[in-house]
């Protein structure tokens, strides 16, 4: 096959960009953001999230050691740098808010700022309940052997870390940015929070891949959740023009103490696990249990199958 000359290859790459940018305003609904202020930036939630890490557990995440003489310095750079970027952020958030159709939301650089002042003053607050998590993490763990391999390599710290974080901007109603963060740590440990969920003190997930709790979830304190857990919505209940109503509780409450094992499935937003409880491994349930249950999926049973061989014949 000859090849095509340069000028009839142009020519079809600018057929093909025609049609590209032809199809901007012909996809419905609209998925480009043309002529309009900008987003917040992924890689900016990631390296806000990176530092974030680095002053909430110091001298984990750094090539060389870190001193007490010398930490003030490295945490006044990068608060500031973080005041920064995180102010950014949120104004690009909020301008972005005020521009959809019906939607009203802070106005103003200054409110921003005012949100990145008031988040970053709970990072004490957030790394007192981080320390407990962590102390749940090794005092519910018989393999963890100190508390530095549980910071450095358990995937649920960071997730657990990270909606910490998000939590905290999402109950300072700052949009996009807080679900952009436990994307962030999703995407990383397969551990889906939605940074809406309100969770208590001293909270552990073990193993945790595959753990998915929504946006109105509430947890109590000392709860252990294993890998594979789902605390979900029932329904999704919608308003007369079938649209969904945002906004209405949809997810269960766990009370204190509760331990769910793993494959658990636990549905609704007026269903609530009493405190004590022990939900079994892979159990499915719909409805309210009292406290201090114990709540098993049915016994098995087994089906005898031919042999392979046999198998094969029939």
């Amino acid at each position: 096959m000859s090849k095509p000359d340069f000028t009839a290859r142009q020519n079809r790459l600018a057929h093909i960009m025609e049609r590209i940018t032809a199809s901007y305003d012909q996809a419905i609904p609209k998925i480009h953001h043309l002529d309009r202020m900008p987003l917040p930036s992924r890689e900016d939630a990631k390296a806000i999230l990176e530092a974030l890490e680095e002053i909430i557990f110091p001298g984990y995440y750094t090539a060389s050691g870190v001193t007490h003489q010398r930490i003030i310095y490295r945490v006044q750079e990068r608060v500031g740098w973080l005041f920064e970027h995180l102010s950014d952020q949120i104004t690009k958030s909020l301008h972005h808010m005020n521009a959809l159709d019906g939607e009203l939301c802070f106005s103003s650089d200054a409110t921003a700022e005012e949100c990145a002042y008031r988040f970053l003053e709970s990072i004490p607050r957030i790394r007192h309940l981080l320390a407990k998590d962590i102390r749940a993490a090794y005092d519910g763990d018989p393999a963890a052997r100190c508390i530095d391999e549980i910071i450095l390599s358990y995937p649920a710290v960071y997730a657990i870390m990270a909606h910490r974080v998000a939590h905290e901007l999402y109950q300072l109603s700052a949009p996009l940015l807080p679900r952009m963060i436990t994307e962030i740590a999703h995407s990383k440990t397969g551990i889906d929070i939605h940074p809406g969920a309100n969770i208590g003190e001293s909270f552990f997930i073990d193993h945790g891949t595959g753990v998915v709790i929504g946006e109105t979830t509430v947890i109590g304190n000392n709860v252990k959740l294993y890998q594979g857990v789902t605390l979900g919505a029932l329904s999704f209940p919608k308003d007369e023009k079938g649209r969904l109503i945002r906004g209405e509780k949809r997810h269960p409450t766990i009370e204190n103490a509760v331990v769910i094992y793993a494959g658990a499935t636990i549905l609704g937003g007026e269903t609530v696990i009493g405190e004590g409880s022990i939900i079994g491994g892979n159990v499915w349930l719909t409805e309210s249990v009292p406290a201090n249950s114990r709540v098993v999926q049915g016994e098995p049973k087994p089906r005898f199958l031919a042999p392979y061989e046999q198998l094969q014949e029939i």
